[in-house]
């Protein structure tokens, strides 16, 4: 396995965008940073600098509050949820009239490969805004049916309504910009919320390039607010702001508990979806061949940088051998290198520090003992490849198999005991309760052990089923709080009683 960092052709529309001068979007206008600051933006496959962005400061995080407060009182709240609806739709189509655009930045923003980015695009981003673009219109309260205060039954009225939650700030990681972007947006769009979203420092451009989408689509100026800044500045301060009504922030379960302390000041709302160490357990009967490339796929998509990796393999030791093999032989055989070029397989880690801890955790487990299976190095030149790495050792009692590593390193380990709740147990044995996945034909064992392990999301015979409409969070450290689907949407949203006595 080796990198290829050789130059592959974007299109003119890709280079007019990186070489804009990129601003601050706030209240419908490109502005410039307050403290005039600007950072770069690398390229992880090449290590070139790719483009220069302003860089947001707590100055700058007030004016967009501001802006998003003014709009959220004013032109969005007069809007029908009707029309919400075609606004997102409106989004959505610009999503994918731009497929080849944004799946470019997307690869020299974060380095995933081309087709993954396609994927997530126009599978995923566009799926996801026009999914929520169907809910303003079902946002439903109630009647009750009670006699308050002693009123006699039908001299009142009482009802519910449903409002939204107010100003959303939401902070999003650099390991899947554009899927985490609309994350955020869409449910907040719906339910009639106005946003102030901070992109990771690290990849600002995919987020900076969907303003000019949500321009052209018609939603009005303040509602979107976009500050690529610094997580310890603008996400604090944005964390702290009195006239932020709810926070969301995917990322790390330390930024987390850090963001929910600072939340304190006006108690305001917050979901969390934070890491992740997904058990991947496979019993005999399994389908050894859909095992193999279901492995791989749950511990490196993303390089393995994502929070519902399958990064624990729970293998029955009389397929042991087999699994473990088969899924080295294939990785083994992924082609690493800038995901631009299609026939890569396998993109680079975000950064240097970020190779630099990966590369850590790899030497930890060699310390400790764990057998490595293939894979283990960095690539030398330039680019921060790391090679698809598998440990196995008989128990989990090590650090590679303890904590998150947020790169391709897969923990396998093998397993005796037919009592599923034993086995459950080894399972959930993680401070981490995101994701999970069985693998057996016998639908009653695996419906049993999707009951036992303690993740907010478990699939059978696949692993991190993700779907627009399916809910998704964790459990313990893994977070607070659901996305996707109806239960995404309720954290936007507000519950007001109305009593009427006639």
């Amino acid at each position: 396995m080796s990198a290829v960092a050789e130059a592959v052709a974007i299109a003119p529309e890709t280079s007019e965008f990186l070489a804009r001068d990129h601003k601050l979007f706030i209240n419908g206008q490109w502005v410039d940073a307050h403290s005039r600051e600007k950072h770069a933006v690398y390229d992880p496959a090449t290590e070139a600098q790719i483009a220069t962005f302003d860089i947001a400061d707590e100055t700058d995080v007030d004016m967009a509050v501001a802006a998003a407060r003014k709009a959220f009182k004013g032109e969005w709240s007069k809007i029908s949820s009707h029309e919400r609806s075609i606004m997102m739709m409106r989004l959505a189509d610009e999503i994918d009239a731009n497929l080849q655009t944004l799946a470019e930045i997307e690869v020299m923003d974060n380095g995933l490969p081309m087709a993954l980015a396609k994927y997530t695009i126009s599978g995923h981003a566009a799926n996801f805004v026009r999914y929520y673009a169907g809910w303003p219109t079902k946002i439903l309260g109630d009647t009750i049916p009670v006699s308050p205060m002693g009123v006699p039954n039908g001299e009142s009225l009482t009802y519910t309504k449903r409002e939204p939650i107010g100003v959303v700030g939401a902070i999003i990681p650099w390991n899947a910009p554009i899927a985490m972007f609309v994350l955020k947006l869409a449910p907040a769009l719906a339910a009639g919320c106005t946003m102030v979203i901070k992109p990771a420092e690290l990849t600002p451009l995919i987020a900076l390039k969907l303003c000019d989408l949500i321009k052209k689509a018609g939603i009005p100026d303040g509602v979107v607010n976009v500050i690529p800044g610094a997580g310890r500045v603008a996400g604090a301060a944005m964390a702290t702001h009195p006239d932020i009504d709810k926070i969301s922030f995917t990322g790390s379960t330390e930024v987390g508990q850090r963001i929910v302390q600072s939340c304190l000041g006006n108690l305001k709302k917050v979901t969390l979806e934070l890491g992740g160490k997904s058990p991947v357990v496979v019993f005999p009967d399994a389908d050894i061949e859909a095992v193999k490339v279901g492995a791989i796929r749950a511990a490196f998509f993303l390089q393995g940088q994502n929070c519902m990796a399958g990064t624990r393999l729970f293998v029955h030791q009389d397929v042991f051998d087999e699994v473990i093999q088969g899924v080295a032989a294939i990785a083994n055989a992924m082609k690493i290198g800038p995901g631009l070029d299609p026939n890569n397989d396998l993109g680079p880690l975000i950064s240097a520090d970020q190779r630099e801890v990966v590369m850590s955790y790899i030497q930890a487990g060699k310390d400790e003992g764990a057998e490595l299976i293939c894979g283990g190095e960095a690539l030398p030149g330039k680019g921060h490849f790391v090679q698809p790495t598998i440990f196995t050792h008989p128990h989990q009692d090590i650090k590679i198999a303890r904590e998150e590593i947020f790169g391709p390193v897969l923990f396998a380990q093998p397993f005796s005991d037919s009592d599923l709740e034993a086995i459950a147990a080894e399972a959930n044995k993680s401070i981490y309760g995101l994701s999970g996945s069985v693998w057996t034909k016998d639908i009653s064992v695996g419906l049993k052990m999707a009951s036992l392990i303690d993740s907010g999301q478990v699939s059978i015979n696949c692993h991190a089923a993700v779907d627009p409409a399916i809910p998704f969070g964790g459990n313990k450290m893994s977070g607070w709080g659901r996305e996707f689907g109806k239960e995404g949407l309720e954290p936007y949203l507000k519950t007001k009683s109305t009593t009427v006595i006639f």
